[in-house]
């Protein structure tokens, strides 16, 4: 499952790699937005967007809690283990985010999972609830936003409106109009050289952490808890009845993914609108997102249990055990693909033409990974992570007894 999200991210991550950045909501900004270009804004949507990085969070969460069972079974300290590893998880994330690819998740990683570690003990009831309430909450507020924002444009577009309410209004649509300016400088910069892109990344991450990261930080807690809930009960270990998995298959492609569809029409008939957005996203990540990821997560439970596709899935645990160094490593291939020092598509793709390049790496991660653990027993980035971690070097090839 961890190699099936981290290879399903790069869906998403690809768009943020090759175009401008407001183009990830809006793909009439810039990319394209008819044709095979809409078709692939609204598939990545309805079967991506958000449920692979749920997985990945999820298993996230459930990681937490195997680590610390298995650390208290060897007599160490869990709490110091965990500490150690979020502090250097943190660390190789703000060289990602500051260096190579202001989109970085490792922050926003090591920072709710020193959170959740506290939630550790608790039991599957506990867990599911606060993370239903944490998710209740962003709904909530995504609700007032929306309400808000729709009250004050029918105020100030009412024919008795006062002249600076007025004003007020179109201040307010102006700075929404102008997420959507010609991004001039964002093009200029990634398609310049190394002195041109790093001054543009260390903005755009600054200013990821001043605002997007926080409003990010309840719904990644929510789904590391539900992820613990859902270790606890044995839902990642197949330890789940065929028939309950089959339930949550027909809740999340059942019931949920039919409800993309009035969303989906709604989204592109009011033209992608910021206020829209203020509401179909929290309706999609709160409503619709969890089932759809737990429903792909059922899918490849099944397949292993059943024996489906076993030279596949065999690659997709290399993929999974080498997961940080794929992660890492995609960023290095796109920002090299994509910026002026390297080949210098950025901008010049449309949308539906950045998936090719998902293909191909695709291809890599599954063919590298799993050559690279015939011979070694962590992945590069894994190994560096386990060695600033524990204080010390790891050995990184493998003993007679312990060959993958």
């Amino acid at each position: 499952m961890r190699g099936f999200a981290v290879m399903g991210i790069l869906l998403l991550n690809i768009v943020s790699f090759g175009l401008p950045r407001y183009a990830y909501s809006d793909p009439t900004f810039y990319g394209g937005a008819t044709g095979a270009d809409w078709w692939a804004w609204a598939l990545a949507f309805v079967l991506a967007d958000g449920k692979m990085r749920g997985l990945f969070t999820m298993l996230f969460g459930a990681s937490t809690i195997l680590i610390a069972e298995r650390t208290v079974a060897s007599g160490a300290s869990p709490i110091r283990r965990h500490a150690a590893r979020m502090v250097s998880l943190l660390g190789i994330g703000m060289v990602h985010a500051y260096m190579i690819w202001s989109g970085d998740i490792l922050v926003l990683y090591a920072l709710c999972g020193c959170v959740v570690f506290f939630a550790w003990r608790w039991d599957t009831s506990r867990l599911v609830a606060v993370a239903a309430l944490l998710m209740a909450a962003q709904l909530a507020s995504g609700t007032l936003d929306y309400a808000a924002a729709r009250q004050f444009q029918e105020r100030a577009t009412a024919t008795h409106a006062s002249t600076s309410l007025r004003d007020e209004w179109t201040k307010y649509r102006n700075s929404l109009d102008q997420l959507r300016a010609v991004p001039t400088a964002e093009l200029e910069a990634f398609r310049g050289g190394w002195s041109n892109v790093l001054p543009m990344r260390f903005a755009m991450t600054a200013e990821a952490h001043r605002h997007a990261l926080p409003a990010t930080l309840p719904e990644t807690i929510a789904l590391m808890l539900l992820g613990m809930a859902l270790y606890r009960s044995g839902f990642f270990s197949g330890g789940w009845s065929r028939r309950r998995y089959e339930s949550v298959l027909f809740v999340g492609y059942g019931l949920c993914l039919p409800l993309y569809l009035p969303l989906v029409w709604w989204i592109d008939r009011s033209g992608f609108d910021p206020i829209t957005l203020l509401l179909s996203d929290p309706l999609h990540l709160v409503l619709l997102r969890p089932g759809m990821t737990l429903a792909h997560a059922a899918v490849i439970i099944l397949c292993v249990k059943m024996g489906y596709c076993s030279p596949f899935v065999a690659r997709l645990v290399a993929v999974g055990r080498t997961a940080l160094s794929n992660y890492l490593c995609t960023s290095l291939v796109c920002t090299f693909v994509f910026c002026g020092y390297g080949l210098g598509w950025f901008g010049y793709l449309t949308r539906w033409q950045l998936y090719p390049v998902v293909l191909t790496i695709w291809v890599l991660m599954l063919v590298w990974s799993h050559l690279w653990l015939r011979r070694f027993r962590y992945g590069p980035f894994e190994w560096l992570w386990r060695s600033l971690a524990q204080g010390k070097m790891n050995q990184l090839r493998p003993t007679a007894e312990n060959r993958f």
